[in-house]
């Protein structure tokens, strides 16, 4: 690989791993002027990237979101990452898990030599935890739609399979009315999907499973920003639901990962609750206060701690122990 192209190579790889990159810096990182790195971020506009120029004093540059899905630089780390994370891919989604398995072929194809190798040797079966029937699945359009709405915060009408309300009609005309909510989160407990919302048609907070929901268009009119009862979204849905936490150190924490993403690795009484398209909130627990600094570390994405100050203080005993690892 010739001098220029390695360093477009790396340039890629920067912009990836985080949102904006002053310009000085980027040119100490690749060791050229910025000059230089304004020529090669023409280079990689047309190969399709959407590299911006950002404003302010320093300037900058940022890869956006294009049009189109253009080429991805994954290191050696990251491929096999992927790898493992396709295999055992169960998110309750409709559809996600056979397209996890498409793209793991899409992915064995370009990978090289070394890499396929050792792909293969990562083969992994998937055993089911227990016996119980297996969770329904979700159509994707259900849950973008679910969440579009909360993130809008616009009224939802939807159907609900099996719910209760008012008939109207009668004999083989008789139905009943789509149900009317201001949606609040979207969360994930024991494996299903949730719509956490407040009733309009009967003025009380409500659960719904997202399985049974077909939501129709358009939504309603815009909506202020209710709270839930008790402020708390974790507590709110554990007592609806039946369940009660059972750890006896129990935190919050927002990760740089989808919510699809978090759900799968976490426990059947954690939550998990979209904050945005890339990233997840998640309350969850352990036996141990270290021990969930510890799970906390092990998704391998950034996070940020949410509280309480007990898993605080863990993660800086637990990154004192790390550093004190590598001597």
């Amino acid at each position: 690989m010739s001098g220029p192209s390695a360093r477009l190579l790396s340039l890629l790889s920067l912009l990836q791993s985080r949102r904006d990159w002053p310009g000085e810096v980027l040119a100490d990182r690749l060791g050229v002027s910025p000059r230089t790195v304004r020529r090669d971020v023409d280079r990689l506009r047309e190969l399709g990237y959407p590299v911006h120029a950002t404003k302010g004093p320093d300037g900058g540059y940022r890869l956006e979101a294009g049009s189109h899905m253009p080429p991805l630089l994954l290191d050696d780390e990251q491929v096999l990452a992927l790898t493992l994370a396709l295999q055992t891919a169960s998110t309750g989604v409709d559809g996600v898990d056979d397209a996890a398995g498409r793209a793991l072929a899409t992915l064995r194809q370009v990978m090289p030599a070394r890499l396929r190798a050792a792909a293969d040797a990562l083969a992994v079966t998937v055993v089911p935890r227990d016996e119980r029937p297996a969770r329904p699945a979700v159509p994707p359009d259900v849950l973008l739609a679910v969440g579009a709405a909360v993130r809008a915060r616009e009224v939802l009408r939807f159907d609900y399979e099996g719910g209760s309300g008012p008939v109207l009609g009668s004999g083989d005309g008789a139905f009943r009315p789509p149900r009317r909510v201001e949606p609040h989160h979207l969360v994930t407990w024991g494996g299903r999907w949730y719509l956490v919302a407040y009733d309009l048609d009967r003025s009380d907070w409500r659960t719904f499973r997202a399985d049974r929901m077909s939501p129709r268009t358009p939504t309603g009119p815009r909506v202020a920003a209710r709270t839930v009862p008790g402020g708390d979204v974790s507590a709110f849905v554990a007592a609806r639901l039946g369940a009660r936490p059972a750890w006896p150190c129990r935190g919050e924490a927002v990760l740089d990962l989808p919510a699809a993403e978090v759900a799968r690795w976490a426990g059947r009484d954690a939550l998990v609750e979209p904050v945005a398209d890339d990233r997840a909130r998640l309350v969850t627990g352990s036996w141990s206060w270290d021990g969930l600094a510890a799970m906390l570390v092990m998704y391998e994405v950034p996070f940020e701690v949410v509280g309480p100050d007990e898993l605080r203080d863990a993660v800086r005993r637990v990154a004192r122990r790390l550093e004190r690892a590598l001597g």
